[in-house]
């Protein structure tokens, strides 16, 4: 079967090497000259950042998909763990180092917050054990058709309880809330709109942790890339699709601005507003914007932070140290969201980083600078209530013959979830 898949992100190389090692003869369009999308590399100055994620959960979904497509990731990448997944400074001064891989490590770190909030934070996380396994099986590792969800998975895709009115009514201390909040905050989400199922989240970092790539997480984009040879991908570099050709009610090509590419399936791993067909069936959806970005690079001293420090106050700050440097320097990527009137390093020096002194270059980038680089949002689809994760496209889509994977087709954004959706296109299409 002839395959086209539309993009080159993480969702588009993960999809194209699952089909090709099922047999299939597959085309990667990509309208940039690199593959990759968000999970790359921004260089300046001898320094280098990652230009999205730095980190991921659910390693198994990496693993699966490199022993699914060919070698053992362990034969290509050393996929390590962090002993934190993020560091939490407050505004009063307390500080939340959040450990993962233990129920107890979380339990002994929330209690040094405050007494007793070790056992309400584990207790929080235990909740969502029976909605992972629920989800885990029915919806997130299996294709699923909207019209016809097993009761229990619906109850939950239906419910009307929103994160923030779950967090209100489970703890007090606003630090805790800020704590189960953050993930939907920092990826431009309102808690208010985020089902309270996605709280699942928290139970991810507790129980499988976070894990980096040394040397850099884009090195994960090189690999694929390198698969794409190694699977017998065709790759069509500086291609931009610009919408699929439907014949007879199916999917029969791709038109780009170099012409058609004929397909029997094709796979949308960008986001389907860029394609006319398959525009009305999201038109109620909206993308989550990235944030402010600006990547640092410092001469020494420099502090010592975690892999990930989260400044919490308006505007919300993120500091990643995950980047390579010239020897005698360090490489920061800083975060914004909110209410960002003045500098970013500005503000980050009024919550107690300053590296203005220190500062040896910098490149800053706006949500508009990055929506105009990728061509759309990594950070998926905005959560506009519960109704959100039925109106995404995926695995399959009203266009017979078209396939959705990436951050748009999944209720998260990442390497996980994008991940698991290729896994799901995978299953779907089937082998060849």
């Amino acid at each position: 079967m002839r395959v086209v898949v539309v993009g080159g992100g993480f969702g588009g190389l993960a999809s194209a090497a699952r089909l090709a090692k099922l047999g299939h003869d597959v085309t990667l369009l990509e309208r940039l000259d690199t593959l990759g999308g968000a999970v790359g590399t921004v260089e300046a100055d001898g320094f280098a950042w990652d230009a999205g994620p730095t980190y991921t959960l659910l390693p198994a979904v990496v693993r699966d998909l490199f022993r699914k497509s060919g070698r053992p990731l362990e034969r290509e990448l050393n996929l390590e763990p962090l002993d934190l997944v993020r560091e939490h400074w407050f505004a009063d001064g307390t500080v939340l180092g959040l450990p993962g891989h233990s129920r107890a490590a979380q339990l002994r770190a929330f209690d040094e917050l405050g007494d007793g909030l070790g056992q309400r934070w584990v207790d929080y996380v235990d909740a969502f054990t029976e909605d992972w396994e629920v989800l885990r099986r029915a919806y997130f590792e299996n294709p699923w058709d909207p019209t016809d969800l097993p009761r229990e998975v619906a109850a939950r895709l239906d419910s009307r309880e929103v994160l923030a009115r779950r967090l209100k009514r489970t703890f007090k201390d606003e630090r805790v809330r800020a704590v189960a909040a953050h993930p939907f905050v920092a990826d431009g989400h309102d808690p208010r709109n985020v089902p309270a199922w996605m709280g699942l989240v928290a139970y991810l970092e507790q129980r499988f942790g976070s894990w980096t790539v040394p040397g850099g997480f884009a090195r994960l984009s090189t690999v694929l890339a390198d698969r794409m040879a190694t699977r017998r991908v065709t790759v069509a570099l500086g291609t931009a699709a610009t919408d699929i050709v439907v014949r007879e009610g199916r999917a029969v090509a791709v038109a780009t601005d170099a012409g058609p590419v004929d397909a029997d399936a094709v796979v949308c791993a960008v986001d389907p507003r860029m394609l006319p067909a398959l525009a009305p069936y999201v038109e109620r959806t909206m993308p989550a914007m990235p944030p402010v970005v600006c990547h640092v690079g410092v001469e020494e001293p420099v502090p010592d932070l975690a892999h990930e420090v989260v400044l919490h106050g308006d505007p919300l700050l993120v500091v990643r140290t995950g980047g390579t440097a010239p020897t005698g320097g360090a490489a920061y990527t800083v975060h914004g969201r909110g209410k960002i009137a003045e500098d970013l390093l500005r503000a980050l020096a009024r919550q107690g980083i300053d590296l203005r002194s220190r500062l040896v270059t910098r490149v800053d980038r706006t949500p508009r600078d990055l929506v105009e680089q990728w061509q759309s949002s990594p950070y998926g689809v905005l959560w506009e209530g519960r109704g959100t994760v039925r109106r995404r496209l995926g695995p399959r889509t009203p266009v017979p013959g078209v396939y959705a994977a990436g951050a748009h087709a999944t209720p998260g954004a990442g390497i996980p979830f994008a991940g698991l959706s290729a896994a799901l296109v995978a299953q779907a299409i089937g082998p060849a």
